[in-house]
Protein backbone atom coordinates (compact mmCIF):
# COMPACT_ATOMS: atom_id res chain seq x y z
CA UNK A 1 0.00 0.00 0.00
CA UNK A 2 1.43 3.38 -1.01
CA UNK A 3 2.16 5.72 1.90
CA UNK A 4 -0.19 8.68 2.08
CA UNK A 5 2.71 11.12 2.49
CA UNK A 6 6.15 10.80 0.87
CA UNK A 7 8.75 12.71 -1.14
CA UNK A 8 11.50 11.29 -3.35
CA UNK A 9 14.16 13.32 -5.20
CA UNK A 10 16.66 12.31 -7.85
CA UNK A 11 19.50 14.29 -9.44
CA UNK A 12 19.28 14.24 -13.24
CA UNK A 13 21.71 11.77 -14.83
CA UNK A 14 24.86 13.18 -16.40
CA UNK A 15 23.70 12.11 -19.85
CA UNK A 16 20.10 13.27 -19.44
CA UNK A 17 18.30 13.48 -22.76
CA UNK A 18 14.81 14.48 -23.72
CA UNK A 19 13.15 14.08 -20.33
CA UNK A 20 14.36 13.46 -16.78
CA UNK A 21 12.21 13.05 -13.65
CA UNK A 22 13.83 14.75 -10.64
CA UNK A 23 11.21 14.27 -7.94
CA UNK A 24 7.86 12.83 -6.97
CA UNK A 25 5.79 13.12 -3.81
CA UNK A 26 2.46 13.21 -2.07
CA UNK A 27 1.31 15.26 0.92
CA UNK A 28 -1.51 17.31 2.41
CA UNK A 29 -1.24 21.06 1.92
CA UNK A 30 -2.80 23.13 4.70
CA UNK A 31 -1.17 26.52 4.15
CA UNK A 32 -0.68 28.67 1.06
CA UNK A 33 2.63 28.67 -0.78
CA UNK A 34 3.37 32.25 -1.78
CA UNK A 35 5.69 33.76 -4.39
CA UNK A 36 7.79 30.67 -4.94
CA UNK A 37 9.64 29.61 -8.07
CA UNK A 38 11.11 26.21 -8.97
CA UNK A 39 14.15 25.27 -11.08
CA UNK A 40 12.24 22.49 -12.89
CA UNK A 41 8.82 21.96 -14.39
CA UNK A 42 6.25 20.63 -11.93
CA UNK A 43 2.89 18.97 -12.30
CA UNK A 44 0.57 18.93 -9.30
CA UNK A 45 -2.41 16.58 -9.00
CA UNK A 46 -5.07 17.76 -6.54
CA UNK A 47 -6.84 14.60 -5.38
CA UNK A 48 -9.06 16.04 -2.63
CA UNK A 49 -10.17 19.56 -1.75
CA UNK A 50 -10.33 22.91 -3.46
CA UNK A 51 -8.37 26.14 -3.53
CA UNK A 52 -6.62 28.49 -5.95
CA UNK A 53 -3.53 29.03 -8.09
CA UNK A 54 -2.06 32.39 -9.09
CA UNK A 55 0.59 32.95 -11.77
CA UNK A 56 1.58 36.01 -13.75
CA UNK A 57 0.62 34.44 -17.07
CA UNK A 58 -2.69 32.93 -15.96
CA UNK A 59 -3.85 35.24 -13.19
CA UNK A 60 -5.75 33.77 -10.26
CA UNK A 61 -7.76 30.62 -10.93
CA UNK A 62 -9.97 28.43 -8.78
CA UNK A 63 -9.05 24.76 -8.41
CA UNK A 64 -11.40 21.96 -7.46
CA UNK A 65 -10.42 18.31 -7.22
CA UNK A 66 -9.82 16.37 -9.30
CA UNK A 67 -7.55 18.75 -11.19
CA UNK A 68 -3.97 18.94 -12.33
CA UNK A 69 -1.94 22.10 -12.77
CA UNK A 70 1.44 22.98 -14.25
CA UNK A 71 4.20 25.10 -12.78
CA UNK A 72 6.86 26.47 -15.12
CA UNK A 73 10.55 26.76 -14.13
CA UNK A 74 11.74 30.14 -12.92
CA UNK A 75 8.19 31.56 -12.86
CA UNK A 76 6.83 32.93 -9.60
CA UNK A 77 3.62 31.27 -8.43
CA UNK A 78 1.38 31.11 -5.39
CA UNK A 79 -1.26 28.54 -4.51
CA UNK A 80 -3.16 27.20 -1.58
CA UNK A 81 -6.20 25.32 -0.36
CA UNK A 82 -9.48 26.57 1.04
CA UNK A 83 -10.81 25.17 4.31
CA UNK A 84 -9.00 22.22 5.82
CA UNK A 85 -6.52 21.76 3.00
CA UNK A 86 -6.10 19.58 -0.04
CA UNK A 87 -4.30 16.33 -0.82
CA UNK A 88 -1.84 16.60 -3.69
CA UNK A 89 0.67 14.54 -5.60
CA UNK A 90 3.49 16.21 -7.49
CA UNK A 91 6.32 15.45 -9.88
CA UNK A 92 9.34 17.47 -11.01
CA UNK A 93 10.89 17.04 -14.44
CA UNK A 94 13.18 18.71 -16.95
CA UNK A 95 14.67 18.16 -20.40
CA UNK A 96 14.46 19.17 -24.04
CA UNK A 97 11.15 17.36 -24.54
CA UNK A 98 9.40 20.00 -22.40
CA UNK A 99 9.76 22.39 -25.35
CA UNK A 100 7.60 20.05 -27.41
CA UNK A 101 5.02 19.91 -24.62
CA UNK A 102 4.67 23.70 -24.69
CA UNK A 103 4.85 24.04 -28.49
CA UNK A 104 2.13 21.43 -28.90
CA UNK A 105 0.13 23.21 -26.17
CA UNK A 106 -0.03 20.11 -23.99
CA UNK A 107 1.10 22.45 -21.21
CA UNK A 108 -0.15 26.05 -21.46
CA UNK A 109 1.42 28.66 -19.23
CA UNK A 110 -1.54 31.04 -19.52
CA UNK A 111 -4.03 28.24 -18.75
CA UNK A 112 -2.18 25.98 -16.29
CA UNK A 113 -5.18 24.22 -14.71
CA UNK A 114 -6.50 21.01 -16.28
CA UNK A 115 -9.82 19.78 -14.83
CA UNK A 116 -9.92 15.98 -14.83
CA UNK A 117 -12.71 13.49 -15.47
CA UNK A 118 -10.91 10.32 -14.38
CA UNK A 119 -8.95 10.73 -11.16
CA UNK A 120 -8.26 6.98 -10.97
CA UNK A 121 -6.28 7.03 -14.22
CA UNK A 122 -4.01 9.79 -12.89
CA UNK A 123 -3.56 8.08 -9.52
CA UNK A 124 -2.47 4.87 -11.24
CA UNK A 125 0.07 6.77 -13.35
CA UNK A 126 1.47 8.55 -10.29
CA UNK A 127 1.69 5.22 -8.42
CA UNK A 128 3.67 3.81 -11.34
CA UNK A 129 5.91 6.89 -11.44
CA UNK A 130 6.76 6.57 -7.74
CA UNK A 131 7.58 2.87 -8.12
CA UNK A 132 9.82 3.53 -11.13
CA UNK A 133 11.71 6.41 -9.53
CA UNK A 134 12.19 4.38 -6.32
CA UNK A 135 14.23 1.75 -8.20
CA UNK A 136 16.76 4.35 -9.42
CA UNK A 137 18.23 2.33 -12.28
CA UNK A 138 18.92 3.43 -15.84
CA UNK A 139 15.96 1.41 -17.08
CA UNK A 140 13.57 2.61 -14.36
CA UNK A 141 14.61 6.24 -14.99
CA UNK A 142 13.67 5.79 -18.65
CA UNK A 143 10.37 4.22 -17.61
CA UNK A 144 9.68 7.16 -15.27
CA UNK A 145 10.29 9.62 -18.11
CA UNK A 146 7.83 7.69 -20.29
CA UNK A 147 5.26 7.77 -17.50
CA UNK A 148 5.54 11.56 -17.12
CA UNK A 149 5.08 11.87 -20.87
CA UNK A 150 1.91 9.78 -20.56
CA UNK A 151 0.65 11.92 -17.66
CA UNK A 152 1.11 15.09 -19.74
CA UNK A 153 -0.75 13.64 -22.72
CA UNK A 154 -3.55 12.05 -20.68
CA UNK A 155 -4.09 15.23 -18.65
CA UNK A 156 -4.38 17.27 -21.84
CA UNK A 157 -6.83 14.75 -23.29
CA UNK A 158 -8.97 14.69 -20.14
CA UNK A 159 -9.04 18.50 -19.96
CA UNK A 160 -9.98 18.78 -23.65
CA UNK A 161 -12.91 16.41 -23.16
CA UNK A 162 -14.03 17.83 -19.84
CA UNK A 163 -17.67 18.91 -20.01
CA UNK A 164 -17.72 21.02 -16.84
CA UNK A 165 -20.74 22.74 -15.42
CA UNK A 166 -23.38 24.18 -17.73
CA UNK A 167 -22.37 27.67 -16.65
CA UNK A 168 -18.76 26.96 -17.68
CA UNK A 169 -19.81 25.72 -21.10
CA UNK A 170 -22.07 28.72 -21.60
CA UNK A 171 -19.29 31.05 -20.50
CA UNK A 172 -16.96 29.60 -23.14
CA UNK A 173 -19.62 30.00 -25.81
CA UNK A 174 -20.29 33.59 -24.75
CA UNK A 175 -16.59 34.42 -25.00
CA UNK A 176 -16.18 33.05 -28.51
CA UNK A 177 -17.26 36.36 -30.05
CA UNK A 178 -14.34 38.05 -28.26
CA UNK A 179 -11.93 35.56 -29.86
CA UNK A 180 -13.58 36.12 -33.24
CA UNK A 181 -13.12 39.88 -32.89
CA UNK A 182 -9.49 39.38 -31.88
CA UNK A 183 -9.05 37.35 -35.05
CA UNK A 184 -10.72 40.05 -37.18
CA UNK A 185 -8.43 42.75 -35.82
CA UNK A 186 -5.26 40.67 -35.80
CA UNK A 187 -3.58 42.58 -38.64
CA UNK A 188 -3.94 45.90 -36.82
CA UNK A 189 -2.30 47.33 -33.74
CA UNK A 190 -4.23 46.17 -30.66
CA UNK A 191 -3.91 47.56 -27.16
CA UNK A 192 -4.90 44.40 -25.30
CA UNK A 193 -5.75 46.26 -22.08
CA UNK A 194 -8.16 48.51 -24.00
CA UNK A 195 -9.45 45.52 -25.97
CA UNK A 196 -10.25 43.66 -22.74
CA UNK A 197 -12.00 46.72 -21.30
CA UNK A 198 -14.09 47.02 -24.47
CA UNK A 199 -15.58 43.61 -23.71
CA UNK A 200 -15.93 44.20 -19.98
CA UNK A 201 -13.21 41.83 -18.77
CA UNK A 202 -9.84 42.27 -17.10
CA UNK A 203 -6.60 41.65 -19.06
CA UNK A 204 -5.99 38.57 -16.86
CA UNK A 205 -9.43 37.18 -17.72
CA UNK A 206 -8.81 37.84 -21.40
CA UNK A 207 -5.50 35.93 -21.24
CA UNK A 208 -7.02 33.03 -19.30
CA UNK A 209 -10.11 32.57 -21.45
CA UNK A 210 -8.21 33.08 -24.71
CA UNK A 211 -5.71 30.43 -23.65
CA UNK A 212 -8.50 28.00 -22.77
CA UNK A 213 -10.26 28.51 -26.14
CA UNK A 214 -7.25 28.88 -28.46
CA UNK A 215 -4.42 27.23 -26.55
CA UNK A 216 -2.31 30.40 -26.52
CA UNK A 217 -2.14 33.94 -25.19
CA UNK A 218 -3.94 36.78 -27.04
CA UNK A 219 -0.62 38.11 -28.38
CA UNK A 220 0.49 34.68 -29.56
CA UNK A 221 -2.94 34.12 -31.16
CA UNK A 222 -2.71 37.48 -32.93
CA UNK A 223 0.76 36.64 -34.22
CA UNK A 224 -0.38 33.25 -35.49
CA UNK A 225 -3.24 34.88 -37.42
CA UNK A 226 -0.86 37.46 -38.90
CA UNK A 227 1.55 34.80 -40.08
CA UNK A 228 -1.30 32.67 -41.46
CA UNK A 229 -2.47 35.67 -43.51
CA UNK A 230 1.07 36.33 -44.69
CA UNK A 231 1.47 32.72 -45.82
CA UNK A 232 -1.79 32.92 -47.77
CA UNK A 233 -0.59 36.06 -49.54
CA UNK A 234 2.85 34.62 -50.24
CA UNK A 235 1.33 31.51 -51.82
CA UNK A 236 -1.36 33.32 -53.82
CA UNK A 237 0.33 36.50 -55.09
CA UNK A 238 3.53 38.05 -56.39
CA UNK A 239 3.26 41.03 -54.01
CA UNK A 240 6.60 42.25 -52.64
CA UNK A 241 7.57 41.00 -49.20
CA UNK A 242 7.46 44.59 -47.92
CA UNK A 243 3.82 44.96 -49.04
CA UNK A 244 2.77 41.68 -47.47
CA UNK A 245 4.51 42.58 -44.20
CA UNK A 246 2.66 45.90 -44.07
CA UNK A 247 -0.67 44.25 -44.96
CA UNK A 248 -0.46 41.95 -41.94
CA UNK A 249 0.63 44.66 -39.51
CA UNK A 250 4.44 44.70 -39.74
CA UNK A 251 5.88 48.04 -40.84
CA UNK A 252 9.46 46.75 -40.62
CA UNK A 253 9.92 44.20 -43.40
CA UNK A 254 13.30 43.09 -42.00
CA UNK A 255 11.74 42.31 -38.61
CA UNK A 256 8.87 40.49 -40.34
CA UNK A 257 11.30 38.33 -42.33
CA UNK A 258 13.36 37.50 -39.28
CA UNK A 259 10.26 36.60 -37.24
CA UNK A 260 8.88 34.54 -40.13
CA UNK A 261 12.12 32.56 -40.35
CA UNK A 262 12.16 31.96 -36.58
CA UNK A 263 8.61 30.61 -36.63
CA UNK A 264 8.52 28.79 -39.98
CA UNK A 265 12.18 27.68 -40.33
CA UNK A 266 12.39 29.33 -43.74
CA UNK A 267 12.35 32.85 -45.17
CA UNK A 268 9.20 34.37 -46.75
CA UNK A 269 10.80 33.97 -50.19
CA UNK A 270 11.62 30.33 -49.55
CA UNK A 271 8.06 29.71 -48.35
CA UNK A 272 6.72 31.29 -51.54
CA UNK A 273 8.99 29.10 -53.65
CA UNK A 274 7.69 25.95 -51.96
CA UNK A 275 3.99 26.82 -51.90
CA UNK A 276 3.39 29.17 -54.84
CA UNK A 277 0.07 28.41 -56.50
CA UNK A 278 0.70 28.26 -60.25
Amino acid sequence: MLDRHFALYRSPPAAAGGLSVTGVGRHRVTQAITRRSLPDFALVLVEEGRGWLETRAGGKQAIEAPSLFWLFPGKTHSYGPDGSGWLERWALFEGALTRDFTRQRLMIEAAPVAPLRDLGEMQRLFDRLHAELSQDSVLSRSEAAATVHQIVVRAARQAAGWSGRESDRQGAADFQHVIDELRNRAAGQIDLDAFAAEFGVSPATLRRKAARLTGMSPKAFQLRIRLDLAKQMLAASDSPIESIAAAVGFHDAFYFSRLFRDRENCSPSEFRGRHRRK
